[in-house]
């Protein structure tokens, strides 16, 4: 994914088309001396819909949408004729995007499957022809509703990541380079903090033609929780993980301290993340000697599974694909 092809936040103007009037009509035919009130409603305006697409990953398609508006609906005409309903405008999504109000920040919605509809602003409701108002005292009825306008507001769309395994470190814990040994993906691997400005999707192959999601999100930093680096835009895209894959160097000074500093990052960002199943790996260890890995054994964390792998070498690579096809499948059964 080139990063200026992927956009993962938009701001449009959206309107709803505006209702029909209702008719205010009386039949008129030959040899009917006093016809009755018979106006038809109004169609009702066009509705704003977000659609799930699995065919796309970004947003960049609406990035230069600034303005999209339903069509209203056509007013009733005499006979009982309903006015046809307005156009809706139907804006096509990646999954995992999620939809707020700009000026009040509220969550109107989440897109979550493909083919999934929802309904971001509805249309005006038609008004009511005369034909409704008439009764026994009042046989012909002066008036019909107007349509109900349409709405408008500044909507934000913002895309969270679906994967199923997260890759959660600093920046050069070699998630880039996991991720390119283990998928076809090919993201920009460099030795520079930052070199993953946007998420990299890759789809890894396991046994018997079976797969799972994986997504390398650029590298957190001390303080992103605040905004630093690329705080926030980094964090939401691990909301929808299913498996938080921690990684670290081999060669890191203290494996604890990263560890524990990178769980404070996501706990101030959004507690409900540690409750997320976690794993983590102890990344490069091409680079580390046999005789200090010992060393490293004591001075890991306690209450997390870990797995030493090295993308170079493959060491623990299958091993670690079959630790997460068997987390993945255990959470979708407790689901």
């Amino acid at each position: 994914m080139a990063s200026s092809n992927f956009i993962d936040y938009v701001k449009i103007n959206a309107k709803s088309g505006a209702g029909g009037a209702g008719s205010m009509h009386f039949r008129r035919e030959k040899h009917v001396e006093k016809g009755g009130p018979d106006g038809g409603d109004g169609g009702r305006g066009g509705h704003v819909i977000l659609r799930g697409n699995t065919q796309l990953w970004t947003l960049l398609h609406l990035k230069y949408t600034k303005h999209v508006k339903a069509f209203n609906g056509v007013n009733g005409e005499g006979g009982r004729r309903t006015g046809a309903e307005g156009k809706d405008i139907v804006l096509e999504v990646p999954l995992g995007t999620i939809a707020r109000m700009a000026e009040t920040g509220e969550q109107v919605c989440e897109i979550t499957e493909d083919g999934q509809e929802i309904i971001l602003l509805k249309g005006g409701r038609g008004g009511l022809g005369n034909d409704h108002f008439k009764s026994a005292t009042n046989q012909t009825p002066q008036h019909a509703q107007p349509g109900e306008p349409g709405r408008e507001e500044w909507v934000i769309l913002e895309l969270k990541v679906l994967a199923d395994v997260g890759l959660v470190g600093f920046p050069n814990a070699g998630k880039s380079t996991l991720l390119s040994a283990v998928s076809a993906a090919k993201p920009e691997i460099a030795d520079y903090p930052f070199t993953t400005l946007v998420p990299n999707l890759g789809v890894v192959p396991y046994r018997d033609f079976r797969s799972f999601v994986m997504a390398d999100i650029p590298g957190i930093i001390e303080g992103a929780s605040q905004g630093k680096g690329l705080g926030i835009r980094f964090l939401r895209h691990i909301e929808r993980n299913s498996i938080l894959l921690f990684m670290i160097p081999a060669d890191t000074e203290d494996i604890l301290a990263e560890y524990h500093t990178l769980l404070e990052e996501l706990k101030l960002y959004n507690p409900s993340l540690l409750d997320k199943d976690r794993l983590l790996a102890i990344s490069k260890m091409d680079l580390i000697p046999e005789e200090f890995r010992d060393e490293i054994k004591d001075k890991l964390p306690e209450g997390i599974s870990t797995i030493f792998i090295s993308a170079i070498t493959q060491e623990g690579i299958e091993q670690l694909k079959d630790y997460i096809w068997s987390r993945i499948n255990t959470t979708l059964d407790v689901k």
